[in-house]
């Protein structure tokens, strides 16, 4: 049984499965990774639609949260992943880089080194994409990705919505990630021949070979351990019991942007106050750990259409026969991301950048009895959210005991210019979908509904309706200020000898989904630390 090696990286997510690979390339150096869920074997995380039972409370693969929506819009559940892989293994598989101003802002921000020259390189180095190289688009990497196909079924929906959205003034584009101005385009998705490449298929399995690098699934960190201000080690516990593991040089928490805060206060970096509460020694008092979280607030509109849904396609014998086409030829609609189509819109054509990402699903569900379920009729989703929030949430714990939840509250819309950003996103949804390339096969807008229509309407629906994006970010924030959680090399401040490398380091939520964002985060500061030594 390993007892000391010398990096412990706590987590085995998109950050976290690319850093140990990376800190692994160096024989001298031992790697332990240490991950609280599962190995990641099973067969809804292979198939990509499998998202639909992994995405679930209760799920093994999983972590379930109780979050505060803010003010008086009630509670809603949050789920991350917890597996080997994290939410690479369970989520939508949709890649998007987010655009070069992104990072710059980073920059400006105070995060040095952070700037698209800086990160883009590392972009191009994990990618292995179908559509082949560009000065834009990287092959020959680990991270296998392929755009959705054109001819699959339920193409013609997705063509009609393209040209209808052309219509509206949002271009067709090859890739929206080589498209700094945005656009519509086939999902370019992280699966290879239909099934899911997760940051542990691209990088932590070929890596697992290496024998200075040790994986430990089903353990849970319960605390970190420190001499004075250093990090020396974790306290674990697995089904043997628990136990101490020391670090002859750090411990990097890519536990995620919920359990990375949570273990920093649970070991005493934290509010002191908070931390005083709840009876733990303070070893530094760092007031914004588990402040500035930001989170995508997702809303889909649906629709009723004439054809090209693949609601049947998704249910009763149907779905028995796509899922055993999937286990005989990897084929079919279970190799479908979470959606078939991106886009990246300005509400207002004289923004700068993009304000919203938009994403188009060919299905359609309502609620019933035992939580969603798929609609009878045919009809697809047309989704989105403002990608550039100035809301923030916290996260802080609610006891001393590991096994606790923290107390999470997200603060959607608390912004009056988010609130004016969701409404207008809205709007120009409707916008696409009352284009003459579209209307010919819309039925009816269900939601919504047309009934829905001041502003005070959309914005109360939106509220009632809207939920997590599974982009939480931000509560471990980088920086040059004092106030910073982490550096810019990620390193926690007023600690030595350890970090953060996860989506909570991020100051800004990049524009889109975030797992491309933390692989590369990953690889960055696993190559700056190797440069360090």
């Amino acid at each position: 049984m390993i007892d000391r090696v010398d990096y412990i990286i706590v987590g085995a997510g998109s950050s976290g499965c690319v850093l140990a690979s990376e800190l692994s390339s160096t024989p001298s150096n031992s790697v332990l990774v240490v991950e609280s869920g599962p190995m990641d074997r099973s067969f809804l995380i292979d198939m990509p639609r499998g998202i639909g039972k992994l995405l679930m409370p209760g799920n093994p693969h999983v972590w379930s949260y109780g979050v505060n929506r803010g003010g008086n819009r009630g509670s809603e559940v949050w789920v991350k992943g917890r597996a080997i892989g994290g939410s690479s293994s369970v989520n939508g598989m949709i890649y998007a880089r987010g655009f070069a101003s992104d990072y710059d802002r980073w920059a400006e921000l105070g995060c040095t080194g952070w700037a698209w020259d800086d990160i883009f390189p590392h972009f191009l180095a994990m990618e292995d994409h179908q559509l082949g190289a560009t000065s834009e688009r990287g092959v020959g990497g680990p991270l296998r990705l392929t755009p959705h196909p054109r001819d699959a079924v339920g193409a013609e929906l997705c063509e009609a919505v393209i040209e209808a959205a052309g219509q509206a003034g949002i271009p067709r584009v090859d890739d929206t990630n080589a498209s700094p101005a945005g656009g519509i385009a086939y999902q370019t998705r992280n699966i290879w021949q239909g099934r899911r490449q997760s940051a542990s298929k691209a990088f932590l399995h070929p890596a697992m070979s290496r024998p200075n690098l040790t994986v430990s699934a089903d353990t849970d960190v319960l605390r970190i351990v420190f001499e004075g201000r250093k990090a020396i080690g974790i306290d674990v516990r697995d089904k043997s019991g628990e136990r101490r593991i020391l670090a002859n040089r750090e411990v990097i928490l890519s536990a995620g942007a919920i359990q990375s805060p949570k273990l920093l206060q649970l070991s005493g970096v934290g509010n002191a106050k908070i931390l005083q509460g709840f009876g733990i020694e303070v070893v530094h008092d760092l007031p914004e750990v588990g402040q500035n979280l930001q989170e995508h607030f997702y809303l889909q509109t649906k629709y009723r259409v004439t054809g090209g849904s693949l609601n049947s396609e998704f249910a009763g014998l149907k779905l028995l026969w796509n899922v055993l086409r999937y286990a005989v030829a990897h084929s079919g609609p279970m190799t479908h991301a979470a959606q078939e189509l991106i886009g990246y819109i300005k509400t207002d054509p004289a923004l700068a950048r993009p304000d919203c990402q938009i994403g188009v699903g060919l299905y359609s569900m309502g609620k019933g009895p035992k939580g969603l379920v798929l609609d009878k009729e045919p009809g697809f989703t047309v989704g989105g959210y403002p990608m550039h929030p100035r809301s923030r949430g916290e996260i802080q714990i609610a006891s001393a005991d590991p096994d606790i939840p923290p107390a999470i509250t997200a603060n959607y819309l608390n912004d009056p210019l988010d609130r004016a950003t969701a409404v207008a996103m809205v709007r120009s949804l409707r916008k696409i979908m009352a284009q003459p390339a579209i209307a010919s096969m819309v039925i009816e807008e269900l939601a919504p509904g047309r009934s829905v229509e001041s502003d005070d309407a959309i914005l109360d629906y939106y509220y009632d309706n809207g939920g997590t994006a599974f982009h939480v970010s931000g509560t471990c924030r980088m920086g040059s200020d004092d106030a910073a959680v982490t550096d810019p090399a990620a390193r926690v401040r007023g600690i030595s000898g350890l970090r953060v490398v996860d989506t909570s380091i991020f100051p800004e939520l990049p524009s889109g989904n975030t797992n491309a964002p933390a692989m590369a985060a990953g690889r960055h500061i696993g190559k700056m630390m190797l440069a360090e030594r």
